[in-house]
């Protein structure tokens, strides 16, 4: 008895999907360039970056600048600069290391449990209260700037970095997205919680914050990178301490002839982001695809 072998189908690919992609890859290649030649330029010899950012001013408006794939020699001095010889690199790094560490772990503590209050509670101005978090998540920092100016010299923290921690903090936009995931829980597990003997609290932390997983992991990476490059907060709440200063905010003072320190501090700087966005990616496409649905 023979076994007739099914004829394999050839999948043909549609104009309108082959043009799509095609788009795609090349918005994709067009984002992903910039990340490339900086890790790229990271390992070009320093007097070889010098050389080829010098001819910057020297190109005809209509013609294309050249764009250096391969170094002559690689070269991991500007790493030691960066990393051991110029410690001051290392010290603004740290700086943001410090103010993003601070800013995550007070949210984690202050974000989900005004976001629970907001949502499972009734109580007194509730509404009021939420109306105003609604208008602080809609003014710019512009706006808000001088009122958080006045305060933290009224407590007596200007130019310190409490002045940076504490306003992102208590970030309005991260409660309101949160609070809206936490009120869509379905009202019967929360019922169901309380009949099996769970409190306020243990319903929080065993049934809350287990299916807000999604929502939280999408929030902490986006703070993440809130956080990670500020600019404007200490440039007006740090004006008189550099040394507190953050590396975001320190870039364009580096000198014309530490190009190649500046490509592998800005290597190094955006490694982290990176990392988190690759960690929280699921989490960061299914709290969207949740908040759509909702």
């Amino acid at each position: 008895m023979t076994v007739k072998a099914k004829p394999i189908k050839k999948r043909h690919i549609k104009p309108g999907k082959l043009i799509s992609y095609t788009i795609l890859v090349i918005i994709c290649a067009l984002v992903l360039l910039p990340l490339v030649l900086t890790f790229l330029y990271s390992f070009f010899p320093m007097s070889e970056m010098k050389a080829f950012l010098d001819t910057r001013n020297n190109y005809e408006a209509g013609k294309w600048m050249d764009i250096l794939l391969a170094p002559a020699m690689v070269s991991l001095r500007q790493y030691y600069d960066l990393l051991i010889d110029k410690p001051v690199y290392l010290q603004l790094f740290m700086n943001s290391v410090k103010y993003t560490g601070a800013i995550l772990l007070g949210q984690i503590v202050f974000i989900p449990t005004v976001a629970y209050a907001l949502s499972r509670f009734r109580f007194k101005g509730r509404e009021v209260l939420f109306f105003m978090i609604l208008m602080l998540m809609l003014l710019p920092f512009q706006v808000t700037m001088a009122p958080s100016v006045l305060t933290m010299r009224a407590l007596g923290l200007m130019n310190t970095a409490w002045a940076v921690i504490l306003p992102i903090m208590f970030s309005p936009f991260y409660i309101f997205l949160v609070r809206q995931f936490m009120i869509s829980i379905p009202g019967e597990m929360m019922e169901a919680g309380l009949m099996d003997g769970a409190g306020t609290i243990r319903s929080f932390f065993h049934v809350v914050l287990p299916l807000s997983k999604p929502i939280l992991g999408a929030a902490a990476a986006l703070s993440f990178a809130d956080s990670w490059n500020l600019v404007e907060q200490p440039l007006i709440y740090l004006s008189n301490t550099q040394h507190l200063m953050p590396l975001s905010v320190m870039f364009n003072t580096f000198s014309s002839n530490e190009q190649g320190v500046v490509f592998a501090a800005a290597a190094l700087y955006i490694l982290p982001a990176l990392l988190i966005y690759s960690y929280f990616q699921e989490d960061i496409l299914l709290g969207i695809q949740l908040s759509d649905m909702k």
